[in-house]
């Protein structure tokens, strides 16, 4: 899915399956790729993201199912607790070709994943499932996050 602007919001029942609405977050669009101990983390458009976001890599080890893919954003955070914004252009830093320079930036500029969907879990492909469905394994899949993860599920209304 992508955002795209529109004049109104439509009513949440003006589809079959009806709408949900969710945040547009200021990050770059990844696909994470887990497969027990291998990940790759993809953008939209394909480009290796990887090796840009070795703790991002850590925190999929460490908290995602062992065999899934999940449609992201990466994003990075900046300013003082309780008035963070999303920082597009510390995030944009982040791709180097300098590996030094990847891990200096992954310490001090460190990127968050937020989870808005997901695409397979296990060995079943979920991409024929209504996002409703999706979404709610999505949040089981998420249930056990610590809070202090950098790894989230975003929020989603259908008011």
């Amino acid at each position: 899915m992508l955002a795209k602007a529109v004049t109104v919001v439509p009513e949440p029942d003006s589809i079959a399956g009806g709408l949900s609405f969710e945040p547009k977050w200021d990050g770059f669009r990844c696909i994470v790729l887990r497969d027990g101990d291998q990940v790759e983390l993809a953008s939209r458009g394909s480009k290796p993201l990887t090796r840009y976001f070795p703790e991002v890599v850590r925190a999929v080890l460490a908290h995602l199912p062992r065999r899934c893919v999940i449609d992201a954003e990466l994003v990075v955070r900046a300013g003082l607790p309780g008035a963070q914004r999303l920082d597009w252009e510390s995030l944009s830093q982040r791709i180097h070709p300098a590996d030094s320079r990847v891990q200096r930036l992954a310490r001090e500029t460190p990127a968050e994943l937020i989870c808005f969907d997901i695409l397979a879990l296990g060995e079943d492909d979920l991409t024929e499932m209504p996002f409703g469905d999706r979404r709610q394994r999505l949040e089981s899949a998420l249930s056990s996050l610590p809070a202090d993860a950098p790894i989230h599920l975003t929020r989603t209304t259908k008011d």
